[in-house]
């Protein structure tokens, strides 16, 4: 891993490929963006799931740079995904492509974060100063940012704890019913990505194995 890593930064040296903080918020609002978010309400959100934003930051200009680089390195080396390629992934991924229609949940809420921290450790506790109430949501009719935190978490587990109403409040994701396929049309950019994104990461593995047989490694004991 240690020769993998070196082999990456010296080939991003050698394609001179850098990132300022323009391009990476530029990146981070396209996320956002296919998320149904804007900039600000992304890195809200992102702020409450991770506790060090700034770690966040770095992983993504990271991938940004990664990125860069296979755009550069498999330029003209991919052959592209077809519409019969991705009509084959959707009906063999099927279960990848779900939504439900209804999602029960519990909903905890207080002016006090602390309280909820301890209550998402320790549910079974009794916590002063914690509202609490049980609710069967739409996904129809919910906004983006709370689509994307309710369905980003598994039944049986809590949301992040996010603000709203001027008070801290949390899901728990009871049950997801109405569970449907999402039709071909609406996921068919995201398996084209996801096709030339397999396809790439097997290119840049491969590109990576020949430099490593070519490179002259010194291993220091």
């Amino acid at each position: 891993s240690l020769i993998d890593e070196i082999l990456y930064n010296q080939e991003i040296q050698k394609q001179n490929i850098t990132a300022d903080i323009f391009e990476l918020n530029n990146y981070i609002e396209k996320i956002a963006a296919s998320n149904g978010m804007d900039l600000y309400t992304f890195k809200s959100i992102i702020r409450q799931k991770n506790k060090n934003y700034e770690q966040f930051e770095e992983q993504t200009r990271k991938e940004l740079l990664k990125r860069k680089l296979a755009a550069k390195i498999v330029r003209g080396n991919l052959a592209i995904a077809n519409e019969e390629d991705l009509k084959i992934y959707y009906e063999n991924n099927k279960n990848m492509f779900t939504t439900a229609k209804t999602i029960e949940v519990s909903q905890f809420a207080s002016k006090n974060k602390r309280a909820l921290q301890a209550l998402a450790q320790n549910p079974m506790a009794a916590v002063e100063g914690v509202s609490k109430g049980d609710f069967v949501l739409e996904q129809e009719k919910l906004n983006p940012q709370l689509k994307f935190l309710l369905n980003d978490t598994k039944i049986g587990t809590f949301t992040p704890i996010f603000t709203s109403n001027k008070q801290y409040v949390m899901f728990f994701i009871k049950n997801k019913n109405g569970i449907t396929i999402l039709k071909f049309e609406e996921v068919k950019e995201k398996i084209f990505n996801t096709l030339m994104n397999e396809r790439e990461q097997k290119f840049l593995k491969e590109y990576f194995e020949k430099l490593k047989l070519t490179a002259d490694i010194k291993v220091i004991r």
